[in-house]
């Protein structure tokens, strides 16, 4: 067994759990295989990471951290709102396409003898859509009555990209469309439908 510093077995503890995941499912992940293909002790592993559910959930935080980290960087981009809101939604699609092992873990897995995801790290998943809520109030601000409406039809816009990424991963888009035309279209769908908000909010006032 290869020498290890703490954060690199814990980083290439996460690499491979993450690839066992997503090829083998929840059911067949165990700690003592983790550490066959890292080449560590198995008590190695548990020192980082109590159980294999401590472990998957770290795996959940991770992707989406890695997803806040762009989430941010695009929220502060320079243009106008519905600009900035585009430019989430088409960093939302390549990221997903990306990073399909994070994506799958993140979004598309639900084993169900799953521990409950802690409250801590479901605040910190939460807080990319708390970004994606905010630019769409700033999109629509004359037609949400406040937060709350505005969380909901930010949903309503991830709903959309997200069966999007779903759809492409997993090889479901009908042949005869293209690709790119698919994402431009949903993505100019969700655009319209938030701008369509702000206009009907001053037909009706």
């Amino acid at each position: 067994m290869q020498p290890w510093t703490e954060n690199g077995l814990r980083a290439s503890t996460l690499e491979t759990a993450r690839t066992l995941l997503v090829r083998d499912g929840y059911e067949n992940l165990s700690m003592r295989k983790i550490a066959r293909q890292v080449g560590c002790s198995v008590s190695s592993i548990y020192e980082h990471f109590a159980s294999k559910d401590q472990l998957v959930h770290a795996l959940i935080d991770e992707g989406f951290q890695r997803w806040y980290e762009v989430v941010v960087q695009a929220a502060q981009a320079p243009g106008t709102p519905p600009h900035r809101l585009e430019l989430h939604c088409r960093e939302y699609v390549s990221f997903g396409l990306a990073n399909p092992e994070f994506y799958e873990i993140m979004y598309l897995q639900h084993p169900r003898a799953l521990e409950r995801f802690p409250r801590e790290l479901f605040r910190r998943a939460t807080r990319s859509m708390d970004v994606l809520s905010q630019l769409v109030q700033e999109t629509a601000p004359g037609a949400l009555a406040g937060p709350a409406e505005a969380r909901i039809q930010a949903h309503v816009v991830w709903a959309l990209l997200h069966g999007v990424v779903s759809t492409i991963l997993a090889n479901r888009l009908d042949s005869r469309i293209p690709q790119a035309e698919y994402i431009d279209g949903a993505i100019q769908f969700a655009l319209d439908a938030v701008q369509r908000l702000e206009r009907a909010d001053g037909r009706s006032s």
